[in-house]
């Protein structure tokens, strides 16, 4: 029996292709040329090679921006996956009110970035912010975002958790909701505690979703930026920059379209990596035992 595509199919689908290979291949086939070359504006691109991405990677910035951006992303992600997982436990253990904690859950979601930034200025303004004068209540020190380097982080990362936690709950509420109760009470039959059905019923057929979910973030995280941008700028002193503010900074405030581009070019190689890395174990969790 053949297994050829119809030549129907191919003609149905084409206008598809050929829309993401105009909106996502020619862009970035378009910027890698542009890491090539050395532009601003208002001069003739020049082809310099590889040398603009020595010039991002000999640059201490760069680096600073990496460990900035790997540091928050590893925060962010896994804390994301552990309170999202035992939210979904929790709500799919029978939680009453479920409809109205549900929205009030997905709400972030629903905010704007710069809204949320805006909010959570106010908030944790360190003179009068609510949340500063409640943890002055309680005897703790206010968060010093807008000068203390490690704090300003820190807001970014509690910020980024705050808004896309709804993502990761709500994939790892869906996949629980999916668990057949039979299994449930085939070790509850056998003895098994509440413990070891989590481990050994729960955990291992979450762990699909818990990839998918992980690497989605993982990706997102990367590109992290307004959460930063509008939080502290990078400062102080260029100390809280992430790789997209890097970027931003290097292509619009000094006009450097080739580094700019580098950059890009190899926060999608780091993105891939990852990437790669997580498809590899999601198809052995989902097809390789199959």
């Amino acid at each position: 029996m053949s297994t050829r595509t119809p030549f129907s199919a191919i003609a149905l689908v084409s206008p598809v292709q050929l829309m993401i290979g105009g909106i996502i291949f020619l862009p970035a086939i378009y910027v890698f040329w542009l890491s090539l070359n050395q532009s601003s504006f208002g001069q003739q691109t020049s082809f310099v090679g590889l040398a603009n991405y020595a010039k991002v990677l000999a640059d201490p910035y760069f680096w600073k921006a990496l460990v900035n951006t790997v540091i928050v992303v590893a925060v962010v992600v896994h804390a994301e996956l552990l309170i999202g997982l035992g939210m979904a436990l929790f709500f799919a253990s029978g939680v009453p009110f479920r409809p109205l904690l549900l929205a009030i859950v997905l709400a972030p979601y629903a905010v704007s970035e710069v809204s949320a930034v805006v909010m959570w200025r106010y908030l944790f303004e360190p003179d009068v912010g609510m949340m500063s004068r409640l943890l002055s209540t309680v005897g703790l020190p206010p968060i010093e975002w807008a000068v203390n380097p490690s704090h300003g982080l820190a807001m970014v990362s509690l910020l980024s958790i705050w808004l896309h936690l709804p993502f990761s709950f709500i994939i790892l509420y869906a996949a629980r909701l999916s668990i057949p109760s039979d299994l449930y009470e085939a070790a509850s039959i056998d003895g098994a505690s509440a413990w070891t059905s989590f481990r050994r019923v729960t955990l291992p057929l979450l762990m699909p979703a818990l990839l998918i979910a992980a690497l989605f973030r993982y990706i997102f995280a990367f590109r992290l930026f307004s959460e930063v941008w509008l939080m502290t700028g990078g400062g102080p002193a260029r100390s809280t920059e992430v790789m997209a503010v890097y970027l931003y900074l290097e292509a619009f405030r000094y006009n450097a379209f080739g580094s700019a581009a580098a950059t890009g070019w190899l926060l999608v190689l780091a993105s891939l990596l990852l990437a790669l890395f997580y498809l590899r174990r999601l198809y052995r969790e989902m097809f390789a035992r199959a």
